[in-house]
């Protein structure tokens, strides 16, 4: 496995989760990271993604509540995901890519009761 999500979990509404992504060593050159979720019954879809040099990207619904990091020497991204709606219920994937190869995580489930 050369992508692994981890810190996904139940949390109540209005709470926080802080997802963290890591690249194998093997994965030379990531240009971007960044994070996707895909909510039961519908299509995977963009959350935020960062930049080798910092600029980010967020889609409309999290933008205020999540924030992307990225340390980049450890190949490393984060999701610092904050007042959490049940909307936000999701497996969250993390997304590597280089000049040539796109590498994907195999998901971790975040759940937001009411």
């Amino acid at each position: 496995v050369q992508v692994v999500e981890s810190g996904g979990g139940l949390v109540q509404s209005g709470g926080s989760l802080r997802l963290s992504c890591v690249a194998s060593d093997s994965i030379l050159s990531i240009r971007v990271m960044g994070w996707y979720r895909q909510a039961l019954g519908r299509q995977r879809e963009l959350v935020a993604d960062i930049t080798k040099s910092g600029r980010t990207n967020s889609t409309d619904s999290v933008k205020g509540r999540f924030t992307i990091s990225r340390d980049s020497a450890k190949d490393a991204a984060y999701l610092q995901m904050n007042s959490l709606k049940p909307d936000d219920t999701a497996v969250y994937y993390c997304r590597a890519d280089t000049l040539f190869r796109t590498y994907w995580g195999q998901g971790t489930q975040v759940t937001v009761s009411s």
